[in-house]
C-alpha cells in the first residue's frame, strides 16, 4: 500500500509540476530599464507622461510590470554603468531618452530591445540605418526637425524686430544639433542677424561660452538643446536673465525654470508615445521592424512674468499664437 501511495503521489505531483510553471511564467511581471542622462526632478513631466501612456495601455507599475530606474545626475561618464547594470538584471527593454544614453545602451547590449523615448538625428548619427527600418535592437522617436531653429530665431526677431546680434549656445558632438545649427545659420542671414556660435562639449565650456557671449556683446540667445544643455538649464536660464539676453529655448523646460520663451517639439507627448514601443516589445514586436516615428505637436511658451521682469513687451499677435503663457 506504501508502494501504490508514494506511486500516486509521485504521479501527481509530476502532472502538477507542468501546470505550476506554466503559473510562475504567466505571473511574471514584465521589467523594463529607464535609462536618463539627467535627475529624477528634473525628469518628471516627462516619466509622468510616460507612465501615463503605460496605463492607457493597461500597465500600472509595481502591479503588471517594473521600472527599474537609473539616472546618471548630469555625468554623462556614468551611464555606460548604469547600462551595464539594467543589462544584468535582464530586463525586457531599455527606455532612453537622448543621444548619450541611448549610446550606452547600445554599447551595453544588442539583444535587449532599446526604445528611443527622444533623439535628434538618429539616421544620421548611425543609431538606426533608416527611420522605416531601424534594424539591430532599437527603435523610438525622433524629434527631428531642424527647420524649427530657424523658425525660432524668426520668433525672435518677430518679438524684438531690432535685435541685430544672437548667440546659439550648442553641443557640435550631437549631430542633431550640427543640422540646427545649419538651419540657424541660413535663418539668421536670410534676417540680417550676425551670429556667433557658443559650442559646448561639456559642463566646463558653459562658463567659456557665457564669457564669449557677454564679451561679444550678443542682444539675445538661442539654446539649442540635448542632455547635456538641458541638465543645466538653471545656469543657463540665470546668465540669460543676468545679461538681460533676449532668449529662446528649444524645449519648455527651460520657460519653467524661467526663461523668456521657447519653441519645439513638445517632449511630453513624445514621452507619452514611447509607452506604445514598450506595449508592442512586450508583445514580442522586433525592435528593427518598427519605424521610428517623427514628433507630431509642437508648442511656442512665452514667459510673462519673465518678460515683464526685464522691461518687455512681447507682441500681442505672438501671444495670441503661443500654446501656453506663463504669467
Amino acid at each position: 500500500m506504501r508502494l501504490i501511495g508514494l506511486a500516486v503521489v509521485l504521479t501527481v505531483s509530476l502532472n502538477l509540476a507542468p501546470i505550476a510553471a506554466e503559473a510562475q511564467q504567466a505571473a511574471r511581471i514584465p521589467r523594463i530599464g529607464f535609462l536618463s542622462a539627467s535627475s529624477p526632478s528634473s525628469e518628471e513631466p516627462r516619466l509622468a507622461a510616460f507612465r501615463e501612456g503605460l496605463r492607457q495601455l493597461g500597465y500600472v507599475e509595481k502591479q503588471n510590470i517594473m521600472i527599474e530606474y537609473r539616472w546618471a545626475e548630469g555625468k554623462l561618464d556614468r551611464l555606460s554603468v548604469l547600462a551595464a547594470d539594467l543589462v544584468r538584471l535582464k530586463v525586457d527593454a531599455i527606455v532612453a531618452g537622448g543621444e548619450a544614453p541611448i549610446r550606452a545602451a547600445l554599447r551595453a547590449t544588442g539583444t535587449i530591445p532599446i526604445g528611443m523615448a527622444i533623439v535628434g538625428d538618429p539616421g544620421g548619427s548611425g543609431l538606426v540605418t533608416s527611420l522605416a527600418r531601424p534594424g539591430g535592437n532599437i527603435t523610438g522617436l525622433s524629434a527631428l526637425s531642424p527647420e524649427l531653429s530657424g523658425k525660432a530665431l524668426g520668433l525672435l526677431k518677430e518679438a524684438f524686430p531690432k535685435i541685430t546680434r544672437v548667440a546659439i549656445l550648442w553641443n557640435p558632438t550631437n549631430s542633431a544639433k550640427v543640422l540646427d545649427f545649419k538651419e540657424t545659420q541660413a535663418a539668421a542671414k536670410a534676417l540680417g542677424i550676425a551670429l556667433q556660435s557658443l559650442e559646448v562639449r561639456s559642463a566646463d565650456d558653459l562658463d567659456r561660452a557665457f564669457e564669449a557671449a557677454t564679451r561679444e556683446r550678443a542682444e539675445a540667445l538661442s539654446v539649442r538643446s540635448d542632455s547635456l544643455v538641458l541638465f543645466h538649464r538653471k545656469r543657463i536660464v540665470e546668465f540669460a536673465g543676468r545679461r538681460r539676453l533676449l532668449a529662446i529655448y528649444e524645449l519648455s523646460e527651460f520657460v519653467e525654470a524661467g526663461g523668456l520663451m521657447s519653441y519645439g517639439p513638445q517632449r511630453v507627448d513624445l514621452y507619452r508615445r514611447a509607452a506604445t514601443y514598450v506595449d508592442k516589445i512586450l508583445r514580442g514586436a522586433n525592435p528593427a521592424d518598427l519605424p521610428v516615428e517623427q514628433p507630431t505637436k509642437f508648442e511656442l511658451v512665452i514667459n510673462l512674468k519673465t518678460a515683464k521682469a526685464l522691461g518687455l513687451t512681447i507682441p500681442q499677435s505672438l501671444l495670441l499664437r503661443a500654446d501656453q503663457v506663463i504669467q
